[in-house]
This record gives C-alpha cells, sequence and structure tokens, in this order.
C-alpha cells in the first residue's frame, strides 16, 4: 500500500514537472516570436525612415524635426529592447533556479531509491524518464543558447542603428548648414540677375542700334570690296574675243616657253610682236574704259617658273624674265604716247604661284609671263577702316 501509494506521488510529481517545463518552453517560444516581429518592426521602420529622408531632402527643415522624433523613438525602442533583455535575463535566473530545484530533487530521489530499494523494472522506468527529462534539459539549454545569440545580434543591431543614427544626424546638420549657405548664395545671385538683366535690357536698345549700323556698313564694305570684281567684268566685255585673260584675277598670261629659250631670260624677237600685240590690247582696255581708269594703281608684270631648281635660281631667273618683258615695253611709242610708264612694276616670283591640275603641278603652264593689274586699295581699306572705327 505504501509502494502504491508512492508510485502515484512520483507520477503526480512528474506529471506537473513536465507541465511547469512545457509552459516554460511555451513562455520562451512567445518570448522569443516577440522578440523577431519587435526586430523585424524596428528594421521596417528603420528602412522607411531612411527612404523618407532620401526623399525627402528638398523639405531637409521640415524633416530635421521629424527625424528628431524618429530618433526619439528609436531610444524608446532601444530602452524597450534593454527591458526585454532584462526580463530574458529574469527569465535565465529563474531557469537556473528551477534547475538548481531539479538538481536537488535529482538528489532527494537518488536518496529515495537507494533507501526504498526499488524493483528494476521501477528503477527502468526511472531511468527512462530520468533520461527523457535530461533530454528536454538539453533541448532547454539548446533554446537558452538560442536565446542568447539572438541577443548577441539584436545588440549588434542596436548599435548599428546607434550609429546610423548618429551619421544622420551629422548628415543633418551638414546638410542644414550648406543649405543655408546655398540661400545666401541664391540670394546673391537673385541680386545680380536682376541687374545682369537691367543691364542686358540696355544693351539690347544698344545691340539693335548697332546691328542696324552695321548692316549699312557690310553693304558699303561689299560696295568697295567688289570693285575688283567689277573691273575684271569691264575688263571682259572690253577685250572681247582679242584676248584671253584669267578669270579670276584678270591678268594676262603668256607662256615663257613663246617668249624665252628655257633657262634663258633674253626675249625672243619672233616674240616680240605677239607680245606687243597682246599688251597693247590688253592695257588699252584698261586706261580707256573709265569705269576701270578711275580704279587703276599699277600694271605689273610678273615672271613665274616651275618647281625645278632652288627657289633662289627661280627667283633670280623669274625677276630676269620680268624686267626684259618691262625694257622691251618702255620702248614702244604706246607706252610713252599714253603716258603709262609710272604704272608699270616689274617682279620675280619663282616658283611660289605654280599651276596645278588636279593636285599635280602643270610645269608648262607654270613657265609664264603675268601682266595684270592693281587698283587702289589704299583708298578703299582707308574707307573701309574709316566706317569700322566710326562709333
Amino acid at each position: 500500500m505504501f509502494k502504491s501509494n508512492a508510485s502515484k506521488n512520483e507520477t503526480n510529481f512528474w506529471i506537473s514537472y513536465a507541465d511547469l517545463m512545457a509552459g516554460l518552453l511555451f513562455v520562451f517560444i512567445l518570448l522569443i516570436g516577440a522578440i523577431l516581429v519587435k526586430s523585424t518592426i524596428i528594421k521596417n521602420s528603420l528602412n522607411q525612415k531612411e527612404t523618407i529622408l532620401n526623399e525627402q531632402n528638398e523639405t531637409l527643415n521640415e524633416q530635421s524635426d521629424t527625424l528628431v522624433q524618429q530618433s526619439n523613438n528609436l531610444i524608446t525602442m532601444t530602452q524597450e529592447l534593454q527591458m526585454k533583455k532584462d526580463e530574458i535575463n529574469k527569465l535565465r535566473n529563474l531557469l537556473a533556479q528551477r534547475q538548481d530545484a531539479l538538481d536537488s530533487t535529482n538528489k532527494d530521489l537518488t536518496i529515495s531509491q537507494n533507501s526504498l530499494k526499488l524493483k528494476s523494472n521501477e528503477l527502468e522506468k526511472l531511468n527512462q524518464l530520468l533520461l527523457a527529462q535530461n533530454t528536454k534539459i538539453d533541448d532547454y539549454s539548446n533554446h537558452v543558447v538560442l536565446l542568447e545569440n539572438i541577443l548577441n545580434e539584436q545588440n549588434t543591431t542596436i548599435s548599428s542603428s546607434q550609429k546610423e543614427l548618429e551619421d544622420y544626424k551629422g548628415r543633418v546638420i551638414l546638410l542644414s548648414n550648406t543649405l543655408t549657405k546655398n540661400n545666401e548664395k541664391l540670394k546673391l545671385s537673385d541680386e545680380k540677375l536682376l541687374k545682369l538683366l537691367q543691364a542686358l535690357d540696355n544693351k539690347q536698345t544698344k545691340y539693335d542700334e548697332l546691328l542696324t549700323t552695321l548692316q549699312a556698313q557690310k553693304a558699303k564694305i561689299k560696295s568697295l570690296t567688289g570693285i575688283k570684281l567689277k573691273v575684271i567684268a569691264e575688263l571682259k566685255a572690253s577685250l572681247g574675243n582679242k584676248v584671253n585673260i584669267d578669270k579670276k584675277s584678270g591678268s594676262l598670261r603668256l607662256a615663257s616657253n613663246i617668249l624665252f629659250d628655257k633657262g634663258s631670260a633674253v626675249l625672243k624677237n619672233g616674240a616680240k610682236a605677239q607680245l606687243k600685240a597682246n599688251f597693247i590690247d590688253y592695257v588699252s582696255a584698261l586706261i580707256n574704259n573709265k569705269n576701270i581708269a578711275k580704279h587703276l594703281d599699277k600694271i605689273i608684270i610678273e615672271g613665274h617658273t616651275d618647281s625645278d631648281g632652288s627657289y633662289l635660281y627661280n627667283l633670280k631667273l623669274s625677276q630676269q624674265r620680268a624686267f626684259a618683258v618691262m625694257n622691251y615695253l618702255l620702248t614702244l611709242d604706246y607706252i610713252k604716247k599714253n603716258n603709262i610708264k609710272d604704272k608699270l612694276v616689274a617682279s620675280g616670283r619663282s616658283y611660289l604661284d605654280v599651276i596645278k591640275h588636279n593636285g599635280i603641278e602643270d610645269k608648262d603652264a607654270s613657265r609664264r609671263i603675268e601682266v595684270k593689274f592693281r587698283l587702289k586699295n589704299q583708298d578703299a581699306m582707308y574707307e573701309i577702316e574709316r566706317i569700322l572705327d566710326a562709333d
């Protein structure tokens, strides 16, 4: 009878003990779930605050108050987490006390087993129960380790959040200072812009007046610089088909192989008649046309060579040929009769102005004598400068 009652008491004891452990396990699970949910909420809250801070840079002054409020909330949550940590520590202490009580119970149970000399079957059952209990204890120990790891991670997260909060505070201060400076610069820029707009309005009126004057000046300059084109057109009309002249410069070109032997500056006797006829026709068209004669300054005789040989050799040869042509022309009665001796000028150009076709030098065409005219450009340039310098 005594053994039966003892067995029932032991069974009730283990059932109560198991219920207690199950209750503690449920409390631990609820506590872990609450911590995880709270951590997730805090993380989401922090992410939302960071997103709001990035999206609302243009209204930084208003967000500063919001950020301060968020900082206070974060501090409050940190305090709550600390309180939770204290509660966990209390639970751990309670678990330690329960463990001590369990150890004490185990000792008492061992003593009872030794004193009562339980049967082997009862001892086997008791051993199985102890093994199951130890397994539960190991599970509880593992849960405690998990809780400690979660607490450590939570502490790390809190420290990181605090650092981020400090960084945000520093950024807010820097942005506030930058915004203040930018506002001051904008005020100065607005003042400068108003002055510039006023100056621009004044200059626009002057610019319109200058533009009108410039258009008139351009028209007059085109009129002055177009004199040579008009002279060339008059020259072509006067000569007709008698003499071929260059379309661009209006110069008379005579091939050197007709006037001179190769490498020689002595004028051929057989070429003098053709030179005389072409020269007289060309010069007559210049001096007998009133539209040309009033602009005529000089009649230039130029000698040209090809690029064979050195520059100085060809320069000397071209000068000598130009002087030879000029010396012959000065003997003509036509020159004396029309008093154009002072207008004649001779020069050599060596191979500076060779004639090219498709980028290749035409040596026969490059060896030539050109008779060209020069207008009174000095008067035209003086008039252009006077116009450009006028207020």
